[in-house]
């Protein structure tokens, strides 16, 4: 058995036997005679020609299948294949240099990566990504179109889960997902147009992997968590048919989830309301919160419309109208969304103008500093004009429907007064347009960070509510860095430090009579939820797909045992008593099949919360 950890782009646990796909061959240069230069430009053009219908092709399948809103990252390779710097300069290079057309195209998609590296818009430099897609087309088509689109995944045997190098959309569309139920990627990032599509699809999917294709040998089973970010190469009987087991029992609730056959509310079995809201990530997401259930938004992240749309074309109104989307499509339920939680290089491309609303002085940004560094609401203090651009935007939106305010990264309560400041600020810039709510939003704080958590007493007095974000908060409490292979078994959701925080945040919540939800997806653990519960935790939000679980467990639960389960659980001193104790109690599944650090223990999820 082996583990790798990667970035986790889209929920949910699947296992299956792998099926490998490797798309970056070599491309080997040699010379043509002057009689061939002809010849190997018609092959180029018959190529082109080629792609072309390809994408037109898909494109199509796309705008009428699950995720029709994505067909537009094929309008986009469209105009790519037809770019002069590409095959027109392929072209060039095969007359000029007299060499094959496979190795003409390798080198002018280099020019053009250079070209894309040397830009600093973080959203453009990653169009370097679908530039490389239209060059792997071409490539393939080059071979007489070899192994094309659907032609792999043919023979294919159903419940496989795929393993490449790079899955890039036009091949992430063209793959048969009844067939292939997850996937994971040497490459990618959350923002990737292909781990957009994963989520819009509802495949389980880990990316950013390394050398996941080289690991794995096809035919071995592999176990791919979406949600924790890791896959497990050749894990052990038991543990595949324990994921099985939780596969098929989510699976059998998700086939209720018809919003209309789902009850009005949720309770624990004596009568204790429990509030399930979802995660999401695009206005168009609300479809399938509805459908799984959701009652609520417990959080929209906001920084997945950078994703969409260049951080200098999101303009003010164009944000207005994803967030009335989202209040008005999820009325009466509350939509909470939460501001850019992002690093500074995301935001390159919005100029810095030295003003008023720039803290900066306009002076130039500085190198990255990771998650750590200048980030979230930080980066949203220092990027004035930005933050009162999204907050103005939020206000207008606020007047269709319940939306809540959350600020990320919050350290302390000074941020959280200033951030606030900014938003009065920005209600009377709309009040002079006469746009502004007759009413202030809810103002929240993303409980995160250990300074937030350890104040929270403090912070409780001036927020209006808490979302305890546990992806983030036990990353920073163990000091522990889950995409770091050598310390990623340290990453321990029910740690003994981690739990008593969490009960620390929701008693001092309680004592200020402060609303607290937890945003993470350790909520989504049918083995933790109860404890979570015991705790006086009685909102959650998680992925859409994990609710009807929750729903269940909720369900079964009588709060009084709740109770008692956190009594015994506190008493005993490392994670993996704790783990095991909590497997006992929930009749011997695990509490997460995959994750760091033991056979059977509890991941995390996401990278985010």
């Amino acid at each position: 058995m082996r583990r790798l950890t990667g970035i986790a782009v889209s929920p949910g646990i699947v296992v299956g036997r792998a099926v490998l796909l490797k798309q970056n061959p070599l491309v080997i240069r040699f010379p043509i005679g002057t009689d061939r230069v002809e010849e190997e430009i018609a092959r180029l053009e018959e190529a082109r020609d080629r792609s072309r219908r390809q994408l037109h092709q898909i494109k199509a399948r796309v705008a009428n299948g699950p995720g029709a809103e994505l067909s537009y990252l094929f309008e986009a390779q469209l105009l790519m294949i037809d770019d002069p710097m590409l095959v027109a300069r392929a072209r060039d290079l095969i007359a000029s240099e007299r060499v094959n057309a496979e190795w003409a195209v390798q080198h002018a998609f280099e020019d053009l990566s250079r070209i894309f590296d040397g830009v600093e818009d973080a959203y453009l430099r990653e169009r370097k990504g679908d530039v490389a897609d239209v060059v792997g087309r071409l490539r393939m088509n080059l071979g007489r179109g070899r192994g094309r689109g659907l032609e792999l995944f043919r023979d294919v045997d159903a419940a496989s889960v795929l393993i490449a190098d790079e899955l890039t959309p036009s091949m992430a569309v063209q793959v048969d997902w009844q067939k292939i139920l997850g996937f994971a990627s040497d490459t990618g990032s959350r923002t990737h147009h292909t781990a957009i599509l994963a989520r819009s699809l509802h495949v389980p999917a880990v990316v950013g992997l390394g050398q996941a294709s080289q690991a794995v040998k096809p035919g071995v089973m592999v176990i791919i968590d979406g949600t924790a970010g890791e896959i497990v190469i050749d894990p052990p009987a038991g543990m595949v048919e324990a994921v099985r087991t939780r596969v098929a029992a989510v699976s059998g609730l998700a086939g209720a989830r018809t919003s209309a056959r789902l009850p009005a509310s949720t309770e624990t079995a004596d009568g204790t309301p429990i509030g399930l809201q979802a995660n999401i990530e695009l206005p168009d997401d609300i479809a399938t919160a509805r459908a799984y259930g959701a009652r609520g938004i417990g959080l929209f992240r906001s920084e997945f419309l950078l994703a969409m749309t260049p951080a200098d074309t999101l303009t003010e109104d164009i944000q207005y109208e994803a967030y009335r989307t989202l209040v008005a499509g999820m009325a009466p339920g509350v939509v909470t969304v939460r501001t850019f939680d992002v690093e500074e290089d995301q935001l390159l491309a919005w100029p810095r103008s030295g003003g008023v609303g720039d803290r900066s002085g306009g002076r130039a940004p500085g190198p990255s500093r990771g998650p750590m560094g200048l980030r979230a609401i930080r980066l949203s203090l220092d990027r004035r004009d930005v933050f009162k651009n999204q907050l103005r935007a939020l206000l207008r939106a606020s007047r269709h429907g319940r939306l809540r305010i959350i600020f990320p990264f919050v350290s302390g309560v000074e941020e959280l007064r200033e951030a606030r400041a900014f938003l009065v600020e920005a209600a009377e810039e709309l009040r002079a347009r006469g746009e502004a709510p007759a009413a202030l939003p809810p103002v929240g704080v993303m409980i995160e960070i250990p300074s937030a958590a350890i104040t929270a007493d403090v912070l409780a007095r001036e927020a209006d509510f808490f979302s305890i974000g546990t992806n983030d908060l036990i990353q920073y409490l163990l000091a522990v860095d889950r995409t770091d292979a050598r310390v990623s078994h340290l990453y321990e959701p029910l740690h003994p430090a981690v739990l008593r925080t969490l009960r620390m945040i929701v008693r001092a919540a309680a004592r200020h009579h402060l609303p607290v939800s937890l945003c993470g997806e350790m909520a989504s653990d049918p083995a933790v939820l109860p404890l979570l519960v015991g705790m006086g935790l009685t909102d959650f939000s998680m992925s859409p797909a994990a609710l009807p679980l929750a729903r269940q467990v909720i369900g079964g639960l009588r709060l009084a045992d709740a109770r008692r389960l956190v009594a015994r659980v506190m008493r005993l001193t490392t994670g993996a008593e704790i783990e095991r104790y909590l497997a006992r109690a929930r009749g011997g599944m695990p509490a997460r099949p995959v994750s760091p650090g033991s056979e059977s223990g509890t991941g995390g999820s996401g990278d985010d919360e």
